[in-house]
């Protein structure tokens, strides 16, 4: 009996060792397949369709976002250097300012003198209106 089970411990460890080693090749074949079949050449253009398909959407929503922001600080820039631009006209028109100045001054002056002039017209007018009606006056009595 004990030759018996000896001989069944070395038919299990023989069975063993075959197993192992023939699951051990199956095992590395099947491994090197898959390897071989993920990176066909076929399959990594799929997966380079499915990454496009998947990521596309959002780039073209991030350049419609970079177009119309573009567009809004295109139009800010046009703003800012046409407020410079007005800014700078200002300051080059203190010239005109001061010309401008000096034109109501001597208008003023003028209409000073004017009034001054009529003035005194008048009131030598009302003065020889004055002195004529005296005059009829003293002489009807």
């Amino acid at each position: 009996m004990e030759d018996q089970e000896m001989q069944l411990k070395v038919r299990r460890g023989i069975l063993c060792m075959c197993l192992y080693f023939f699951g051990s090749t199956v095992t590395d074949k099947f491994t090197e397949s898959m390897y071989v079949l993920a990176n066909e050449p076929s399959v990594a253009l799929y997966r380079l369709q499915e990454h496009v398909r998947r990521s596309l959407p959002e780039l073209v929503q991030h350049k419609t976002d970079m177009q119309s922001w573009e567009e809004q600080s295109q139009g800010a820039i046009y703003s800012v250097e046409y407020a410079c631009s007005a800014v700078k006209s200002m300051t080059n028109s203190s010239l005109y300012f001061k010309n401008i100045d000096g034109l109501l001054r001597q208008a003023i002056s003028m209409k000073e003198q004017i009034s001054n002039s009529q003035g005194r017209r008048k009131r030598t007018t009302d003065s020889d209106v004055l002195k004529e009606g005296g005059e009829k006056h003293s002489s009807g009595m």
